[in-house]
């Protein structure tokens, strides 16, 4: 009995340390990791609106009431030219596909087109899934029209609305389109 214990303690003592080892590591690399994602989103932003030489986050009332009460819009940011005009936006969602959450940011103009999609984030299956962050997916979607809703077609495309869809991955495609529409909508509602 006494061994049990004594064993039982030792196990305690090593996984105390453990956890307040990590807490401090955490805690340390906390800001680190948040700065390494700003850069990504900042790079993200850049190549979804070309034209765009900085953004700010839109902060009205009306589109940070949306960001708040939609869990699936992440980020809603204006992109301005040099002489500080609105040139489009850059709006980042999120929705479900097969291994979790895929974060697309989409570029918009101010002329109602689409100039680009980036994949940021997902849990995808390798080889499958994770070719949603490949350029030939994500090129499909520049120039097309944002008063189209865009669907998935397993096909190749006929027309302006229609994608297609990634060979043995339509959960990743149809959750990559659908972040793509949520922000289509999001422009053409309150933005446009």
């Amino acid at each position: 009995m006494r061994e049990i214990i004594k064993l039982g303690l030792i196990l305690l003592l090593i996984t105390s340390i453990s956890a307040v080892v990590l807490g401090l590591t955490n805690d340390i690399t906390k800001g680190e990791i948040a700065e390494a994602e700003a850069l990504v989103s900042e790079e993200a932003r850049m190549a979804v609106l070309p034209d765009a030489s900085k953004f700010e986050e839109e902060d009205t009332d009306e589109i940070t009431q949306i960001v708040k009460d939609n869990e699936n819009i992440l980020e809603v940011y204006r992109g301005l030219s040099d002489n500080e005009e609105v040139v489009g936006y850059a709006i980042k969602t999120a929705s479900p596909g097969y291994g979790g959450n895929v974060e697309v940011i989409t570029g918009l103009s101010i002329d109602g087109k689409i100039t680009g999609m980036n994949v940021v984030s997902h849990q995808e299956t390798p080889g499958l899934g994770a070719n949603a962050t490949t350029s030939d997916f994500q090129s499909q979607f520049k120039e097309k029209p944002a008063d189209n809703e865009i669907v998935v077609t397993k096909s190749t495309p006929q027309n302006d609305s229609e994608i297609q869809s990634l060979t043995g991955a339509t959960i990743t495609s149809d959750a990559v389109v659908k972040g793509v529409n949520m922000a289509r909508e999001l422009y053409n509602n309150n933005l446009k």
